[in-house]
């Protein structure tokens, strides 16, 4: 049974990629202003793989092989980038992106909950319920409860963003099986958005018909290229590390980490100001995280520990 823990560089990772993908909503935002649904994640996923494809023949490495490996790419490509991805750009043409963001923290609870059941090495536990719990509270303080009580919210854009989050929850435990087949991160991100691309091409011409729109804005090509190479690409590249290393419900947790990061940035770069609600909110989800964190390492050691007594 693989034992699964979060060391100091996944907690980078996530932090990283909890940037990269924060940026994410702004750039679906923008593009889905200009060019339509499918068109948008068709050319994010190939645009992505692309990307990936110049990069292992830059450092010579091989394309994965196997029919069962390429089984296994499509339905990640499916569950983690065709639905989730369709559906929150569908969702943030309805709704703010800052509740976007809020309903895409269940995603942790949503990944708890699943991998109890799916898994063996990744059970349900009330630290990891509190933990959780705790974040997306914070993450509600943050971005402001007040987008919960909006009654000009649209209903389909709500629910489009959920279901999205069940997806990209349930892909972290179908993803873990990657971890067995001795494949590189970047193998694996390839694989996945080479996939998806295939899957989505018909799509986009068939609903989309792309060839009779007008020409995109400067801003959504931008926004798209943005998707593909630093959302995408790099994005995976980091996502497949942490998944591999600290297994389903950790590389989930990125979701808890974007709010925080989206006001990091725009107090760094864009010289915004601190609250005393903001600072609540963050602790909220550092105090979460720390007992997500607590429980998995305190449950490796136990396990240890029975195992050497086993042993003896």
């Amino acid at each position: 049974m693989q034992k699964f823990s979060i060391g100091p560089l996944e907690w980078a990772l996530l932090i990283g990629l909890s940037i990269i993908w924060g940026g994410s909503y702004l750039f679906m935002k923008v593009a889905v202003a200009s060019v339509p649904v499918f068109t948008i994640v068709f050319a994010r996923v190939a645009l992505g793989a692309f990307a990936l494809a110049l990069v292992i023949l830059l450092i010579r490495t091989h394309f994965p092989k196997g029919v069962g490996v390429w089984r296994s790419f499509l339905g990640m490509g499916i569950i983690n980038n065709v639905i989730p991805m369709s559906l929150i750009v569908y969702g943030t043409s309805k709704i703010d992106a800052g509740l976007a963001s809020i309903i895409n923290a269940m995603t942790p609870l949503f990944a708890i909950i699943i991998a109890h059941f799916a898994t063996t090495d990744e059970r349900f536990t009330a630290n990891r319920l509190i933990g959780v719990a705790l974040g997306v509270c914070g993450v509600i303080v943050l971005i402001g409860p007040s987008f919960l009580f909006n009654t000009e919210i649209n209903l389909w854009g709500e629910l489009a963003c959920l279901a999205a989050t069940l997806s990209y929850a349930s892909a972290s435990i179908f993803g873990r099986r990657f971890a067995h087949m001795k494949l590189q991160p970047i193998q694996i991100a390839f694989g996945q958005t080479a996939s998806a691309s295939l899957v989505l091409l018909p799509i986009s011409f068939v609903i989309d018909r792309p060839w009779t729109l007008v020409m995109p804005t400067e801003e959504a090509i931008l926004s798209i290229a943005a998707l593909g190479i630093l959302c995408t690409a790099i994005g995976y590249l980091m996502y497949f590390r942490v998944l591999n290393n600290s297994g389903a419900v950790a590389v989930a947790l990125v979701t808890l980490l974007i709010p925080p990061s989206a006001l990091v940035l725009g107090i760094f770069v864009l010289g915004e100001t601190l609250s005393l609600t903001d600072l609540i909110g963050m602790g909220l989800i550092g105090i979460g995280l720390v007992i997500v964190n607590f429980k998995l390492k305190s449950a490796h050691t136990i396990s240890e520990r029975n195992t050497a007594t086993t042993s003896s």
